[in-house]
């Protein structure tokens, strides 16, 4: 009877991950995608249009190539500040990993938190106010960060460049959005008991409560840390 190495060849891999070396063609690894694929689908993403890199001539495809090459990437340590109240705010975030909070700090050191932003979003200075020396709004990163940054100014001239209206209806959305969550948030701490809030944060942003510290998360909520400590233990009524 032959033996083992007999019947399955002397140099045959025993498991299909050792083939690598064996230069077959069905499983040879891929090359990594460049970083700029990561920048090109998160715009596609935010401008709702899609982008196929194998017909990169379409007018949508250029544009979105356009844009891109205003930014630039940019790694960001936790709880590093990228903008600050007092300070125009000229930068465009494009998030590819990580989380940003939006908030104010009054003159006594309280904070209130507006937002927090994520994978996939596109943050800038929405508001007019926010671009001149009379900003009250502070862009800081909670986790550490992977992003893209352009100049605002750069940025939107190349997407009203599409059209008059373009940059209207691109704004508007974005603003509609923030309005309508910072409303309906003012509005559960007016009618919501902080136990109902709680239950409705873990269920709308399960991820985000994984990943923000608790005093932020609090903060954000509209209770003190000492409630928001009791909350996430159960220990309330």
């Amino acid at each position: 009877m032959s033996s083992y190495s007999e019947r399955i060849g002397p140099n045959l891999p025993a498991s299909s991950p050792c083939l690598l070396d064996s230069l077959e063609p069905e499983i040879l690894p891929r090359p990594e995608p460049a970083p700029s694929l990561a920048l090109l689908n998160g715009l596609s993403r935010v401008f709702g249009i899609r982008f196929d890199s194998e017909r990169g001539d379409t007018p949508e495809a250029r544009f979105l190539k356009e844009l891109a090459q205003l930014f630039q990437p940019r790694r960001v340590e936790a709880e590093a500040t990228l903008e600050a109240h007092d300070r125009p705010w000229g930068q465009v975030y494009l998030i590819q990993y990580g989380v940003m909070r939006l908030y104010r700090e009054a003159p006594t050191g309280r904070i209130a938190i507006h937002h927090f932003f994520s994978e996939g979003d596109l943050v800038w200075p929405v508001f007019g106010r926010t671009r001149t020396k009379r900003n009250t709004l502070c862009l800081t990163a909670v986790t550490n960060c992977t992003v893209w940054t352009a100049n605002f100014s750069a940025f939107r001239a190349a997407v009203s460049s599409r059209g008059e209206d373009t940059w209207a209806r691109f704004a508007l959305s974005l603003i509609e959005e923030l309005a309508e969550l910072t409303s309906m948030r003012e509005f559960r701490k007016q009618t919501m008991p902080a136990k109902e809030r709680y239950h409705l944060m873990l269920e709308e942003y399960p991820e985000l409560v994984k990943r923000v510290p608790d005093n932020q998360l609090a903060a954000w909520l509209g209770v003190v840390p000492a409630t928001f400590s009791r909350l996430k233990n159960g220990k309330t009524n």
